[in-house]
């Protein structure tokens, strides 16, 4: 079958992922510090080449699960960039996803053994080749898709607190919100659950955890309901 398309140019098909997480402070991008050339030095995007036996999507996990020990994360298709001379060592396309991952539950030593690194989305590095503008086209993605879809709790750990989803939507969106109003909004959704716990690093008195109730989320979707922040 392949003598087909002989008569046609081969290229390289890549896949890097853009991995965001939230360290109940701060948005943060997990990025490598390359030991290989080219560009060894750099950081960059964690990425790879798609294998004969495997779909795009499917080496978009395989890479994540590589880097942080994860299997089962928010993980979407954003873009491809196809610019002809993007890497100096070979004709690339590459396909990129965005990654939303709860911090506490990746594994450290893979990340570690990879040489990545976490860092403040306002404060990213110099990237190699195209990866500044994967890492900006991503971030404006969660930050318009966030107001209409719950992303945040995908970057949240199980149990959270209202602050700290607050803050969280704040660094996301790059805005201030009233904290009253932001309570009285998220509440009027019914979507958290209060749980008989209270976080207790922030003061002595302590503040509820919630939880995101997924399932009534799903069923109120499928009669009109909008989720809006």
């Amino acid at each position: 079958m392949s003598g087909f398309y002989q008569p046609h140019p081969r290229f390289l098909q890549a896949i890097d992922c853009v991995i965001f997480g939230f360290d109940l402070e701060k948005l943060k991008l997990l990025l490598i510090h390359r030991d290989f050339e080219p560009q060894k030095g750099k950081y960059s995007l964690m990425g790879g080449f798609l294998k004969e036996s495997e779909n795009l999507d499917e080496a978009a996990g395989r890479i994540l699960e590589k880097l942080t020990g994860l299997d089962n994360v928010y993980l979407e298709q954003f873009n491809t960039y196809s610019e002809v001379n993007r890497d100096p060592a070979a004709r690339v396309i590459s396909t990129a996803y965005y990654a939303l991952i709860k911090i506490d539950e990746s594994d450290r030593d893979k990340t570690q053994s990879h040489g990545a690194e976490w860092f403040d989305i306002n404060e990213i590095p110099e990237l190699i080749f195209d990866h500044n503008s994967m890492v900006e086209n991503a971030f404006d993605i969660i930050r318009h898709k966030s107001k209409f879809y719950p992303l945040g709790f995908e970057l949240l750990p199980e149990k959270f607190t209202i602050p700290q989803l607050q803050k969280l939507y704040e660094v996301i969106n790059q805005v201030k919100f009233d904290n009253a109003n932001f309570r009285k909004k998220i509440m009027s959704m019914n979507l958290l659950v209060k749980l008989d716990e209270k976080e207790k690093e922030g003061s002595k008195k302590g503040a509820f955890l919630y939880q995101f109730d997924k399932e009534k989320y799903d069923k109120l979707i499928q009669s009109g309901f909008l989720f809006e922040i």
